[in-house]
């Protein structure tokens, strides 16, 4: 992740801005700006660059000539060291290298009309959320035209039970060979799941295959489909609400979890606890969430964010739980809904709904891309291809080799006949030839094995369609940076971006970690740098029973140590107590903030929404004092990391001196004004 965003700082926009085209044509582009080292810097090598990085926009905060002439200077020097040090010759260099350009060539393999119909039509699919159930029949996408029929006539059959008025979902039960349909039983591996019913919960674009996609978003709410194909089978859709999409939801809940073991009477307690703490909500206008949220919700990773979840989209999360907010507005709190984890109150922060047209395309257009529905794209580009190379395909020369294939193809064990002329050619490409051996390798490396029956030639035409169109690809793609400049330009920042990568790596961050000697050195001179506020170390007894609440008192009364209170506990038996004893600031625990930071105060806080009873008690109050090496080191780390860098940048600075031309620098100057 790390290595991605900084790529992404690198590499900030494919297009260079039409506005300095003209920049281009001038003589000053053809200038020498200055010199790192023995390299020489045209004018248009700076304001190439300078111009891409600095587009108007909310986010990015245009810099000065001077200001980003300074940042060029170190980008180009770091990467000179990274060439000299051999970084560009290591195998994992070249295959990530490789990994980026193949997803920057991805556009050039589009059509521009199929995928702006494909764009528009994802944006109107985006803007609303789909609840839907499936029935699905598996059939093998390679299936004997028997078996497909077969497949379907039980499929039509299942939805002529629901058109007569059959429960879809129990039809989902009996039928659907989605095993996520039925409850799978616990195992000593794997714990009890309740099966859904067929009810896939919400979804929007891009979420499904788009076949099924498609079915969903063609059927009308309450209506039944026709039997919709996939890779999968085929599908029966049922289509529960289509309703405006919510985007990216924020919500926070107080969760009360409950296992899939748990009995009636943990299930009415739970609710009646989850009803009590929402009366208090209630009562108050929600203005005490924060501390509802702190006292009851058994979500501790969300407690500290005052029960906000991390923004989620409709897909990720129980039907239940989408459905209830579909209901609230903006800081409104929900009563108490119950899921298969148990129950939740939830308060909806905020949706993002669906942007405009204009702001969703870049991101659409990409999912588009990544989507097996780009096939329809890359049809029309293979044609485009063979006109603009002069392929010709020699149909003689194949349809004498596909008459030598037979079974063996079926088995995945294909082997040549003898006379199979390998070195006929199929077809030609620019100055490039394909024949029948290069296919023979293709169909060794790709065939698997499909059933018994299944037509002979279909199997090896399909083969000879994917190598056909793989090889096409291929040559076009080797030709990419001849035709295109921009892609050329656009690859070379990518390679200068990941050398720069592993060279910071290598002589800043990882070496920031490693020289631990540097790294105390530096944390001895910069102390008061890190430092604690104001606090106190506390023990924190939470006692869930009511009858464990004398026999905590009795401990403490006797006078047990805080640290020797679990062991008691423990040699007593006696449950449902949670002892923690740690270093709190202010805001770190409700409780610890409401008792008088005065070494040996105690104090109780009973439940008021159930029989829980919470117990502080301050051991020590320590003003504010520099945090240990160890209790700061994620902070030291960083900021040695910068120190590092600085002393580094100074060497390189001495072994690339740099030269510039200030009255070149001024005319670049007087452009930008």
């Amino acid at each position: 992740m790390k290595r991605i965003k900084f790529l992404k700082a690198i590499v900030l926009s494919v297009l260079v801005v039409s506005s300095f085209s003209m920049l281009a044509q001038s003589k000053l582009d053809k200038q020498v700006l200055m010199t790192i080292g023995d390299q020489k810097v045209t004018v248009k090598e700076f304001t190439d660059v300078y111009a891409k990085n600095n587009l108007k926009s909310d986010v990015i905060e245009k810099k000065s000539v001077d200001e980003y002439l300074d940042l060029f200077i170190n980008f180009r020097m770091k990467v000179m060291e990274a060439y000299a040090m051999g970084l560009d010759t290591n195998a994992n260099f070249k295959k990530e290298l490789d990994g980026y350009r193949k997803q920057l060539a991805k556009p050039y393999f589009t059509n521009d009309e199929v995928s702006e119909e494909l764009i528009e039509e994802a944006y109107q699919r985006k803007l609303k959320d789909v609840r839907a159930s499936h029935i699905l029949i598996e059939c093998d996408r390679h299936a004997l035209p028997a078996d497909t029929l077969k497949a379907y006539n039980k499929i039509m059959d299942i939805r002529k039970k629901a058109m007569n008025g059959e429960d879809f979902n129990e039809l989902a039960v009996t039928y659907s060979q989605d095993r996520s349909a039925r409850d799978t039983k616990a195992t000593p591996n794997t714990p009890f799941r309740k099966g859904n019913r067929g009810d896939l919960g919400y979804f929007t674009v891009f979420d499904m295959v788009y076949p099924f996609e498609t079915g969903a978003y063609n059927t009308k709410p309450g209506e039944i489909s026709m039997p919709v194909r996939s890779d999968f089978g085929y599908h029966l859709i049922k289509v529960n609400s289509i309703t405006d999409a919510l985007g990216s939801v924020q919500a926070a809940h107080i969760f009360l979890e409950l296992t899939p073991e748990a009995s009636e009477a943990d299930v009415q307690a739970a609710k009646l606890k989850a009803d009590n703490i929402y009366a208090e909500l209630e009562a108050q206008n929600g203005k005490n969430w924060n501390e509802a949220v702190s006292r009851y919700s058994d979500d501790r990773a969300s407690v500290t964010r005052n029960g906000a979840l991390m923004p989620f989209p409709v897909n990720r999360i129980v039907p239940e739980f989408i459905e209830t907010i579909k209901q609230l507005e903006p800081g409104d709190i929900s009563k108490p809904i119950r899921t298969n984890y148990g129950f939740h109150i939830i308060k909806l922060i905020a949706t993002s709904g669906v942007g405009s047209f204009e702001k969703e395309r870049p991101a659409i257009a990409e999912s588009v891309q990544r989507d097996k529905r780009s096939k329809k794209s890359e049809e029309v580009v293979l044609q485009q291809i063979k006109e603009e190379y002069g392929f010709k395909a020699n149909d003689k020369n194949l349809a004498n080799f596909m008459a030598t294939v037979d079974s063996t193809i079926l088995t995945g064990k294909f082997v040549p006949a003898l006379d199979a002329k390998l070195n006929a050619t199929l077809f030609t490409i620019g100055k490039k030839s394909f024949n029948v051996g290069d296919f023979v390798e293709y169909i060794k490396a790709k065939q698997t094995p499909v059933r018994a029956g299944f037509p002979i030639l279909t199997y090896a035409y399909q083969l000879y369609d994917a190598f056909q169109s793989k090889e096409i690809l291929a040559y076009a793609d080797e030709h990419l940076e001849e035709r295109y400049p921009e892609f050329k330009a656009l690859v070379q920042e990518y390679n200068d971006g990941i050398l720069l990568f592993d060279l910071m790596d290598k002589e800043v961050w990882n070496k920031a970690v490693e020289d631990t000697l540097g790294l105390q050195d530096f944390y001895s001179r910069n102390t008061t740098k890190y430092m604690w506020n104001e606090r106190v170390k506390a023990c924190v007894i939470t006692v869930s029973k009511p009858e464990s609440l004398p026999k905590v008192k009795e401990y403490l009364a006797e006078g047990v140590a805080f640290d020797s209170l679990r062991k008691v506990m423990a040699r007593d038996s006696i449950g449902y107590v949670t002892v923690r004893n740690a270093f709190y600031q202010h805001g770190d625990n409700h409780f610890v903030d409401e008792t008088e930071w005065v070494a040996g105060t105690m104090k109780e806080f009973p439940s008021t929404v159930d029989q829980s009873t919470v117990i502080v008690n301050i051991i020590e109050r320590r003003d504010p004092e520099p945090k240990t090496l160890r209790e700061a080191k994620g902070l030291v780390t960083s900021d040695y990391q910068v120190e590092l860098e600085e002393k580094w940048m100074a060497t390189l600075r001495e072994k690339y001196p740099v030269k510039i031309d200030e009255k070149v620098l001024e005319k670049v100057r007087n452009l930008y004004q």
